[in-house]
């Protein structure tokens, strides 16, 4: 039997009966798979990784290293709150690793996605097998791998704790998850006794702001959809609609249009609005954003933002579009 493929007979985890059954069936197999070794986690502070840390911790305890590596294409304060949440609310065994430079550095100049994709997963596993070598006992690597990533993988795009891994990888992967969908994660990590705030968050890719700054990175305009993309989650956070939609960020491509600035020609991205909402992240549909906040976010955003002299939507439904660009 395929161990990637989920049973026809596995029930949809809807219930904390069903979650808690599931999570006493997990933390078996890992006990079993993990024995007395090291488990190192590649913890992100998504919602994956999160409910991943909280189920290993029942399992483990203090046999679980947890690293966070910033890659330079987290979200705005997001290396800082997980920090923050992860030392203090889960008291994990963190390791903080800053490694910005070394991977905006491998990307410049590439601009093909599942070659970016490859490049920012192959490095978080260097990066770990590096951090391993500084403990002793590290057998395994952990990860949020959930059951879309794996079918997405199949045909439609690698995912960095699926496509992206080496051949030659020193460390066996524990993945508790990898036959859940998003929706049966989240109701797994409130069982497992985590924050709503932490369990409901929104989801973000592995490779981070990396499929979201499309085309070959560059550093300015990074910091733009940086800030931009904060300033379109500030603003869904005080009128309600950040607990009403499942995914809402920010794209922008790589090239430019003509706009006009203090009476001078201005030229800048365009900022893209994407707003879904799903339960599986199989298909997803377009959330309806009201005018009023649309003007206000494009307001901020071409003022406030350094670069940017557009604000567009994004309207297209998953099929036929992917929830991420790239």
């Amino acid at each position: 039997m395929d161990k990637n493929k989920r049973p026809d007979s596995m029930k949809r985890i809807t219930t904390t009966k069903l979650a808690d059954s599931f999570i006493s069936e997990k933390i078996a197999e890992v006990r079993e798979q993990v024995g007395d070794k090291k488990v190192l986690l590649a913890l992100s502070g998504g919602v994956d990784s999160s409910v991943v840390a909280a189920l290993l911790i029942k399992a483990i305890g203090n046999q679980l290293v947890c690293v966070h590596v910033n890659h330079g294409l987290m979200r705005k304060g997001e290396s800082e709150n997980v920090i923050e949440v992860f030392q203090k609310g889960l008291n994990a065994n963190l390791i903080y690793v800053d490694a910005t430079d070394r991977f905006l550095n491998l990307l410049s100049g590439v601009s093909e996605p599942e070659k970016k994709r490859k490049i920012i997963g192959g490095e978080f596993i260097k990066v770990f097998d590096e951090e391993a070598s500084k403990l002793t006992g590290i057998n395994f690597l952990a990860q949020g791998t959930i059951y879309p990533d794996i079918l997405e993988s199949d045909g439609v795009k690698a995912h960095h704790n699926v496509g992206g891994l080496p051949k030659d990888m020193k460390m066996e992967l524990v993945e508790p998850l990898k036959l859940l969908y998003k929706d049966e994660v989240r109701v797994v990590g409130s069982a497992l006794g985590l924050p709503d705030k932490m369990v409901y968050r929104q989801p973000f890719p592995g490779p981070g702001l990396g499929v979201r700054c499309l085309g070959a990175i560059t550093r300015d305009r990074l910091h733009a959809l940086r800030e931009a993309d904060a300033i379109l989650r500030e603003e869904f956070e005080i009128c309600g609609l950040a607990e009403k939609v499942w995914q809402y960020f920010i794209v922008v491509p790589d090239f430019k249009s003509v706009g006009v600035k203090d009476d001078k020609r201005y030229e800048g991205w365009p900022a893209i609005i994407r707003a879904v909402n799903t339960t599986d992240a199989m298909t997803a549909t377009i959330e309806e954003i009201p005018y009023s906040l649309l003007h206000k976010i494009t307001n901020r955003i071409t003022n406030e933002v350094e670069g940017i002299n557009r604000v567009l939507l994004d309207l297209t439904p998953k099929p036929i579009g992917t929830i991420e660009w790239e």
